[in-house]
């Protein structure tokens, strides 16, 4: 069941993004029966590792501190609507419910003018046409919430990238 606090570190650890050098506004937990029990946000620069989205260090932090690699039952909270890799590492764990902030549309409209020396572009729609890593909302649950306070995020972050 959604809670808003849970929604809340997703959208504080993608404004992190706004101090910290090498990372992107793209946050995300990781909850298990009501417990926060991972959380990540995208150090893709920083670390040199293409994969380090948000979601997927959520998913090795819950991974890590559950010991295991089945977080069956959990639900992802993400400032942004997950790509295809995120998609389908979050099937491959079994996450089984799904709340993001901003859409792909809106992040797209977000980054539409960041100079590619500013940020690593990913073509969503290529890569999931590719992948096949699409949000199914009969295999995985998934619901929009808060996108206003996550898509005022990424604008943030590109302004800076401007300044």
């Amino acid at each position: 069941m959604y809670e808003d606090k849970f929604m809340d570190r997703a959208l504080a650890l993608s404004a992190q993004a706004l101090k910290e050098s090498g990372t992107e506004p793209f946050g995300a937990v990781i909850v298990r029966n009501g417990v926060l029990v991972g959380e990540g946000f995208n150090h893709s620069v920083a670390n040199f590792d293409p994969t380090s989205h948000g979601e997927i260090e959520a998913i090795r932090d819950a991974c890590q501190r559950l010991k295991t690699v089945d977080l069956s039952g959990c639900e992802l909270y993400t400032s942004c609507e997950p790509c295809a890799l995120c998609v389908a590492a979050m099937k491959i764990c079994g996450i089984g419910k799904l709340y993001y902030g901003a859409s792909l549309a809106q992040s797209a409209e977000a980054f539409a003018n960041v100079s590619r020396a500013a940020r690593h572009p990913i073509d969503i729609d290529e890569l999931r046409l590719e992948a096949g890593g699409t949000l199914d909302t009969r295999s995985q649950p998934s619901e929009q919430k808060r996108d206003a306070e996550a898509v005022r995020i990424l604008e943030k972050w590109v302004a800076s990238r401007d300044a």
